[in-house]
């Protein structure tokens, strides 16, 4: 029984082997696969990597996956970083500089793989970068200024330049170094005024919230009923929508005839959709890259709706536009290989 035990364990491990596979790349630069760039971001950021290896011959690829899971892999997103790093042959085969960034969108997970050429003398830059750099933007659903942000963070680790800069002499450096501060510093100064540029659209529909409410029956001040009350006059999908934030209620009633009024908030941002069957704002979308857009050809998507509230579900195909010969990217890597360095995030 123990050795029919271990076979069978043996064979179950070798089918898990077997399913774990790795997407191939269209291009050495950017290969998003979840669809989280739109088309001049993801040119501008084919930019700037294209850039680097022209200037340093360093090659650095920026990768979008919906789920891990969708290539067999089960767990960490460590072991799967260096196994696609490896799998496509990332950097010089010689120096072993290559870098990559994978973003696993739906497992909300992402990893600054690195060439085996560095050691682990990247390993904390490279955390910093995701912690302070990329992280805070994707928690926001900004995919591309987090991506975009990491990708300059990065170059400019390796080379000690940003993009744009490797051949600037230090008062153009310098320069640059200031505008950036200005933008940087213009962004903190947008995140502190916006709060204060809001407030008063806050006050007012806060007001407008508050204000007593009047029975049309028999003219007695209502009362707005707390969470706990108020779920009981809701239906499930007005129910499900609170959940999911995607729409707030007020339910008032009156204390003598117990009329019930319901008041619906819908939140300013929310990455729900209405749904084609109940009507409630309960569905969500996830994306997959049927085939990519070459300069020859368009390409597909598909987007797969889910409604958490009744169940439906439904896809649809998009066409993704041809790209332009400017963006077009084609080659292989350059044999490099990774041992694992490098770091990871969650958001």
């Amino acid at each position: 029984m123990k050795h029919l035990i271990a076979f069978l364990f043996l064979g179950l491990s070798a089918i898990a082997a077997q399913a774990q596979t790795y997407p191939d790349y269209t291009e050495i630069y950017v290969n998003d696969l979840a669809g989280l760039l739109p088309e001049q971001d993801e040119d501008r950021i084919r930019d700037k990597l294209k850039e680097l290896r022209v200037a340093r011959g360093i090659e650095f690829t920026v990768v979008t996956i919906n789920r891990m899971s969708d290539y067999g892999h089960q767990g960490g997103i460590e072991p799967f970083a260096t196994g696609l790093f490896n799998y496509w042959a990332v950097g010089n085969a010689e120096r072993n500089d290559g870098v990559m960034l994978l973003v696993a969108r739906y497992d909300r997970k992402l990893r600054i793989e690195v060439g085996s050429g560095y050691g682990v003398s990247k390993n904390a830059p490279m955390q910093r970068i995701i912690d302070e750099e990329i992280v805070p933007s994707f928690k926001r659903d900004d995919y591309v200024t987090g991506i975009e942000d990491g990708v300059d963070a990065v170059i400019f680790d390796l080379t000690g330049s940003f993009p744009g800069e490797y051949d600037a002499n230090l008062a153009q450096k310098a320069l640059s170094r200031g505008r950036r501060f200005l933008d940087w510093i213009g962004g903190w100064i947008f995140v502190i005024l916006a709060p204060l540029l809001g407030f008063p659209v806050q006050a007012y529909r806060r007001w407008q919230r508050n204000k007593p409410r009047i029975c049309p029956n028999d003219g007695s001040r209502m009362e707005r009923l707390d969470e706990g009350w108020d779920d009981k006059h809701l239906q499930k999908g007005q129910i499900t929508e609170e959940e999911l934030k995607s729409v707030d209620y007020d339910v008032w009633q009156c204390p003598k005839c117990d009329h019930v009024t319901i008041e619906a908030y819908k939140a300013w941002f929310s990455r729900y959709s209405a749904c084609r069957s109940c009507g409630y704002k309960t569905v969500e979308g996830d994306t997959e890259i049927l085939q990519a857009a070459t300069t020859a050809s368009t390409g597909t998507k598909r987007i797969d709706y889910h409604c958490l509230n009744c169940d439906d579900r439904w896809s649809v195909t998009r066409i993704i536009p041809r790209k332009s010969s400017s963006s077009s990217s084609s080659g292989s890597f350059g044999g490099g290989s990774s041992s694992g360095g490098g770091a990871s995030g969650s958001w």
